[in-house]
């Protein structure tokens, strides 16, 4: 008997625990639920805490409640001047209505896919209307606002709220790419051509005007070198004049031994005739004269 009665006491405990895990469960604070009875939709839980369901003809399903992100495949797109752009884009959304959204999308990947649709559309829509050079340098913060601003009402209908959409990389596509950098290396190599031109043309004109200063400077040079040379001569000249004038034979015995020194030099040995008049001051004649 007591062996039977422990079998009914645990079987009951069983049961108990069974049913109490398929009438109560818990929602958390970074969740949101729904209730499902049948497959169907019946109530919407967005309050964390402990909730209570029918057992067994009821079944829950969790959401998230946090900022949810989608990073989609880079996309091309034409802008207003007919260029080619692609953009690699992030959007962050959050669930806003469960109902809704397992109604519409059922999960986050469904809702992924329908959001990155809205986006794809709005940013085409947005970019047609922006010429290239703008979209990447002052004109990409409000295109991506209006871009979630759009995306958001289109989400509704979905129980979804866009926070925003932010551009990772926004680029021509790859084979433009290549064509604009060999242009921008073509045109930077003419204007570096062109500014190596025009500064040989300024250093040709430096070193000419440089060249034709020290011809210059030299023609000065020399004429001033020549009047001063010729002014010691005149002075040298005139010096020997007056030397001359004072003493003619001394003058002519000085003249005679500097070119004496300038002639002979060391071991020389000359013949010369008694008569010569060139060493006649070398000679007992011409020192007696």
């Amino acid at each position: 008997m007591n062996t039977r009665m422990l079998g009914i006491v645990v079987f009951l405990v069983i049961v108990l625990a069974v049913v109490i895990s398929q009438t109560l469960f818990t929602v958390d604070e970074t969740e949101q639920a729904i209730i499902l009875q049948f497959g169907n939709p019946v109530a919407t839980v967005q309050q964390p805490g402990l909730k209570i369901k029918s057992p067994f003809i009821q079944n829950v399903i969790f959401f998230e409640k946090r900022i949810l992100s989608s990073d989609a495949l880079p996309q091309e797109y034409l802008t207003a001047d007919k260029k080619r752009l692609v953009v690699d884009h992030v959007t962050r959304w959050k669930i806003t209505d469960p109902l809704i959204f397992f109604k519409a999308v059922t999960t986050e990947a469904g809702a992924r896919a329908r959001l990155d649709d809205i986006v794809f559309s709005e940013l085409r829509q947005e970019l047609a209307h922006v010429n290239f050079v703008d979209v990447i340098s002052t004109e990409r913060e409000s295109i991506m606002e209006a871009v979630a601003r759009s995306a958001t009402e289109k989400a509704e209908e979905y129980g979804i709220k866009v926070v925003d959409v932010r551009t990772k990389r926004a680029d021509l596509p790859e084979e433009v790419e290549q064509s604009v950098f060999n242009r921008m290396i073509a045109e930077r190599k003419r204007e570096s051509n062109l500014f190596r031109a025009e500064g040989n043309e300024q250093a040709n004109i430096i070193r000419a005007q440089a060249d034709r200063d020290s011809t210059v400077i030299r023609a000065q040079g020399y004429e001033e070198a020549q009047r001063i040379r010729g002014e010691g001569e005149a002075e040298a000249i005139q010096i020997y004049a007056e030397a001359l004038g004072q003493d003619p034979e001394f003058y002519a015995f000085s003249r005679r031994i500097q070119a004496y020194g300038t002639m002979l030099k060391d071991g020389d040995k000359v013949v010369i005739p008694a008569n010569s008049d060139f060493f006649r001051f070398l000679t007992n004649n011409g020192l007696r004269r």
